[in-house]
């Protein structure tokens, strides 16, 4: 008797709720505070929705970052979306003063982590509703040491911008960044998050008495690491993380792998005969491998007519051709990528390794292997310091491109 009391007490509640905020069959044009439930807990992002030449649009937003998701489709009161460049994707009921839903991501092995996602209309703040005014500085640069659960250790920096009480930046690791983080600090507390399509980031860290930063991380729904961080201007990963590089430099550097379309295509096809080459290993999964293709397209095009090529060599989540192919084609179009891109495997580093044993091993995508006119590695490169680190981003770009216009003219 109780128990049937209970379910019709939760039913008439459910009722009431959907009653209030009733299905609707197009989505409200606005912003939106936008959550993803993590295991941490709540990792927001903010969200808009609008309307461009007849068709609905969505924009990620992160920071200084604005993604612009256009394949977008509204139908019998749900509103779908693949995220550009990614197999990701987006499903939700729209009601009247939100979403509500779910964001699934394609991991290792073609398997779907499916997340909870909401979105409340007319919402804008991160965290926290009211923003504290008696708050710990925390603007500046973190030495940071990250420990899994597993116990094992890596080095990274923390890159914050903190005004009053919202802080920007991102985390440098020796395999890339955890691109645009946004968040706020409350008193001693630190929360930063971010989501665009790719990977979602939540961080969760606390000032202690010795002025340190101390918390937790998580990525996804599977990932997460202890954090500790101390404030050092001069941080630098120099040093930190494996290095890949060649067994034996007298031997010649050479792969033969299909594109997307079953054409294979070789190193030493006259396409590549007697020009500079970037090999870059990378996947349309990895978030790091996006921000690169962004900077390669538009360098290429500056650069191919001087005799400069780019091929790359995609390390996917699905060991079956054809799912791989759509991956990268998709990747492609939305990238507006021009140069070759060849599936060449699977994108557990391990496995990526035995496709390229000519190397000691792949340890972070993307990584980028830089080949002269007479087809000699002159060098590689693990991870890419994206637009979200700042000085670093440019730092790196300034030297890739004197690198690279100084092979041209040997």
């Amino acid at each position: 008797m109780r128990r049937t009391l209970f379910r019709a007490v939760f039913l008439a509640i459910a009722i009431g709720i959907a009653a209030c905020n009733p299905r609707v069959d197009t989505p409200q044009i606005g912003v939106y505070r936008a959550v993803l439930r993590l295991p941490g807990g709540d990792t927001p992002f903010g969200l808009e929705v609008a309307q461009e030449q007849q068709q609905y649009v969505l924009y990620l937003l992160n920071g200084a970052e604005r993604t612009r998701v256009s394949n977008v489709q509204v139908a019998n009161g749900e509103l779908t979306a693949m995220f550009p460049g990614y197999e990701n994707s987006l499903r939700a009921t729209m009601r009247r003063d939100g979403l509500e839903g779910s964001v699934t991501l394609i991991k290792a092995g073609g398997k779907e982590q499916v997340i909870p996602f909401t979105a409340k209309l007319g919402e804008t703040y991160r965290f926290y509703p009211q923003p504290s005014t008696d708050n710990a500085d925390l603007d500046g640069t973190w030495d940071a040491t990250f420990t899994n659960d597993q116990g094992e250790t890596s080095k990274a920096i923390l890159l914050l911008e903190q005004r009053h009480d919202h802080v920007t930046g991102s985390v440098m690791t020796p395999t890339g960044d955890h691109r645009f983080l946004e968040g706020q600090v409350r008193g001693d507390e630190l929360q930063v998050s971010t989501f665009a399509g790719g990977l979602a980031y939540l961080y969760k860290l606390k000032v202690g008495a010795d002025g340190a930063l101390a918390g937790d991380y998580w990525q996804g729904l599977a990932s997460h690491e202890k954090v500790v961080a101390q404030r050092n201007d001069a941080a630098t990963l120099e040093g930190a993380g494996k290095q890949t590089t060649l067994r034996d430099s007298k031997q010649p550097f050479a792969f033969t792998f299909p594109d997307a379309d079953g054409k294979p295509l070789s190193l030493s096809d006259p396409r590549f005969r007697g020009k500079v080459v970037l090999v870059t290993l990378g996947g349309t999964w990895c978030p790091n491998c996006h921000d690169e293709a962004q900077f390669l397209v538009p360098f290429y095009r500056e650069h191919r007519e001087q005799g400069f090529e780019i091929v790359a060599l995609m390390f996917e989540r699905h060991g079956e051709f054809a799912k791989a192919a759509r991956a990268v084609q998709g990747y492609r179009k939305d990238l507006g990528i021009e140069f070759p891109t060849l599936i060449a495997g699977l994108s557990e580093t391990d496995e990526a390794s035995k496709a390229l044993p000519m190397l000691t091993g792949i340890y972070g995508y993307p990584t980028s292997i830089l080949v002269d006119r007479k087809g000699v590695v002159r060098s590689i490169h693990t991870g890419f310091a994206g637009p979200a680190t700042g000085r670093h981003h440019d730092d790196y770009v300034k030297e890739f491109t004197e690198e690279v216009e100084r092979l041209l003219t040997e």
